[in-house]
């Protein structure tokens, strides 16, 4: 620490040619008076009043000096008097609350372990006969993270699925359980699948996010241990967990969509279903295929011990009764004959066989100067790279190391600063326009004009800038993401957490999703949009020949780009159109119509990326009727769930729960007085022989719900 000039150091103190000015002015003294041998010693100072001067006069200086009174006439002396009381009861009365809060938390520590050590030997036997469901739902949930990249794995997410559905069809699992092993499921799934968003908020948001998806696969559970007794069921776990992905994708907040099963089939061969029937319709195959392989294999086993005790009894014609695997192997040939007819149709599109007309798109990618979120205080930097980049692409142009492209796309968020209000960022943009001549799609952040600082708004946009016209087309976010680009019940969540002042202020715009560049009208789903399958579908349907998919993920990692990546080759499968995908810091790419990647580009690495690619105007089946079939799977799921709750009895046994309540409640309704005694009597035997004929057998049917669930796995 460097040492300050003390007090009384030599360097401080008055030379000797200095001047001293006297103490003592030219002021007349002040006549003390003294006391003479006739007054009376009191031994109080006399006080000498100036007959010149008023009292009242003095008292008037005295207030003035003490400071004006504050509003309600007290002085400003006594108020702090009051403050610095009041805080000192506040700190005793906030001493004595921790003290007793210790005391309780010390209390409530001993009472928490006399009943562990109470608890403890009965949870171990509540385990026990369930460790083996509980260890393959976390093994499951496993297994259908592999299937995403990095790993792809895609033939994992079929075991994921064929061991998730033994754990719901034995006859252990109830109802409660069933939840408790989808939470399990998903929570084993989505902890380390989407584990990267901690680098941007920390743990205890990420873990909270994670409870929250988990609940999804537990609703499966619940709803799939309902309708297990129906026959077919892997069928209709397929319907129910398609219906569960579209809750999921439209609650809350809009929904999150990131973690459907076909988003790790990009380099599996069932991938060309989505062409037929979008991403609802390839998770539905892959759970399919799952639950029939489990169906099959538990058929065959139980077949296989049934056999061997009806041998050792003798039993031989009733030994020989085949398993019932014609249906579950049905639905795994029907699977595959339809991805096996649909993937030449899909190959010859992204070879590039046809004649559709062809454009030259490039990709940009700057980088930024480091990861994180310090690059947001950087956006000069951050824009001046893309710009670097775009006048290397240009260099390369005239050289003949590259081909001059139609239009240029550059990442989300490329100008942070607007350039429609910044005529240093304007410049810049129209540098690089005037270096590669060719429309450029700008990812900018653009301020809603009409807005206070205490109620901001902003637009995520793309902005196509044209050479000679400057700013044209525009493509403002239609689907924001919420706790990011803003924060929905900001008021609430500030009192939570000081993160809720890192959310932005955008907000969603209507639009068509489309803009044009050279005469080429391209869909643009700016990063979060692309998860959402409406957004690239609006736009094919509104006449986009190309998309485009600006991102930013300077906040995460490689594993969000790469997971990303893979919901661009969905789209590009899905839609016959080739995918632009455009990240500041990657991955970069260019996808055909076969989810193939043309190109691509290192993480955290400045390059471009410049290719020839085909303008397609086909409609897919899954574009034209993709809506209707994710809503024709949600409504068959309801009725599958009525139909289950029928055949379990469940109505039923609600009836007569609420009549022996009703009984209890009162006299039967609608009883006269003329009524004769033995009338009840003669009415509940017709009612219990009403309820044998129910048997088929002529023994009379006890309708329960389900049957008792044993205490082991089988």
């Amino acid at each position: 620490m460097a040492r300050g000039i003390g007090r009384f150091d030599r360097s401080r103190r008055p030379g000797e040619d200095t001047e001293v000015i006297p103490a003592v002015g030219d002021e007349p003294l002040i006549e003390i008076p003294v006391a003479t041998a006739t007054d009376t010693v009191t031994g109080d100072i006399p006080v000498r009043h100036d007959p010149d001067i008023d009292p009242d006069d003095e008292d008037a200086d005295l207030v003035s000096e003490l400071g004006p009174p504050d509003a309600d006439g007290e002085p400003l002396d006594e108020r702090d008097d009051r403050l610095a009381q009041f805080r000192s009861y506040a700190a005793h009365a906030a001493t004595v609350v921790w003290q007793h809060v210790v005391r309780l938390s010390i209390v409530l520590a001993t009472w928490l372990a006399g009943q562990l050590r109470i608890r403890l030997p009965q949870l171990g036997r509540w385990l026990r006969p369930r460790l083996t469901r509980l260890g393959a739902a976390i093994v499951a949930g496993l297994l259908l993270c592999s299937s995403y990249p990095q790993f792809n794995w895609w033939w994992a997410a079929i075991i994921a699925f064929a061991v998730l559905a033994w754990v719901l069809t034995r006859p252990a699992t109830t109802v409660g359980g069933g939840f408790g092993y989808g939470v399990l499921f998903g929570l084993a799934f989505y902890l380390p699948l989407i584990r990267w968003i901690s680098i941007l908020v920390g743990p205890v948001p990420l873990l909270a996010l994670v409870l929250m998806c988990a609940l999804f696969p537990g609703i499966f559970g619940l709803t799939a241990v309902v309708v297990r007794r129906l026959p077919g069921w892997p069928i209709w776990f397929a319907v129910l967990w398609a219906a569960q992905e579209w809750l999921k994708s439209t609650i809350p907040f809009g929904g999150f969509p990131w973690g459907v099963v076909a988003a790790g089939q990009t380099a599996g061969p069932f991938l060309p279903l989505v062409r037929l029937g979008s991403v609802p319709l390839l998770s539905l195959a892959i759970v399919l295929t799952g639950c029939s392989a489990a169906a099959m294999v538990l058929e065959t086993v139980s077949w296989w011990q049934v056999s061997r005790h009806r041998h050792a009894g003798g039993d031989t014609e009733a030994a020989d009764t085949p398993p019932a695997v014609v249906l579950p192997a049905l639905c795994i040939c029907l699977v595959l004959f339809a991805a096996a007819a649909v993937w030449p149709q899909v190959r010859h599109s992204g070879t590039g066989s046809g004649n559709e007309p062809t454009a030259n798109a490039a990709v940009v990618q700057g980088n930024v100067p480091r990861l994180g979120l310090e690059f947001n205080a950087q956006r000069l930097a951050v824009l001046d790279n893309d710009v670097r980049e775009t006048r290397e692409l240009a260099q390369d142009v005239r050289a003949g190391r590259a081909s001059q492209p139609d239009f240029v796309i550059w990442p989300e968020d490329a100008s942070e600063i607007d350039p429609l209000l910044n005529p240093d960022a304007a410049q810049e943009i129209s540098l690089a326009v005037e270096a590669i001549r060719a429309p450029i799609l700008v990812g900018t952040v653009l301020d809603v004009p009409g807005r206070s600082r205490e109620n901001p708004a902003q637009t995520n946009s793309v902005i196509v800038w044209s050479p000679k016209s400057g700013p044209g087309d525009r493509h403002d976010k239609r689907i924001v993401q919420p706790f990011g680009e803003y924060l929905p019940w900001r008021g609430f969540f500030r009192h939570l957490s000081g993160l809720a002042d890192w959310a932005g202020y955008i907000i969603p715009v209507n639009g068509t999703g489309v803009v044009h560049a050279a005469g080429t009208p391209i869909g643009v789903a700016t990063c979060w949009e692309v998860i959402f399958d409406r957004e690239l579908r609006d736009s094919v349907r509104n006449g986009a020949q190309v998309l485009a998919v600006p991102a930013n993920n300077a906040n995460f990692n490689q594993t969000m780009s790469e997971q990303q990546l893979a919901f661009s080759k969905l789209r590009a499968v899905e839609l016959d159109r080739y995918a632009l995908v455009a990240s500041n810091v990657g991955i970069s790419a260019v996808v055909t119509p076969d989810g193939r990647e043309l190109v691509r580009t290192n993480f955290f690495t400045p390059a471009y990326l410049d290719n020839q690619v085909r303008l397609k105007t086909t409609l897919t089946p899954a574009a034209r009727w993709g809506p209707i079939l994710q809503g024709a799977l949600v409504l068959a799921a309801i009725a599958i769930l009525f139909a289950a709750m029928l055949h379990n009895g469940w109505f039923e046994d609600l009836h007569r729960r609420l009549s022996e309540l009703a009984n209890k409640s009162g006299p039967a309704p609608g009883r006269s007085d003329d009524d004769p005694p033995g009338d009840d009597v003669v009415a509940d035997e017709d009612e219990a022989s009403a309820d044998a004929e129910l048997d088929g057998d002529g023994q009379h049917c006890d309708r329960r719900p389900a049957q008792r669930p044993d205490k082991g796995d089988i």
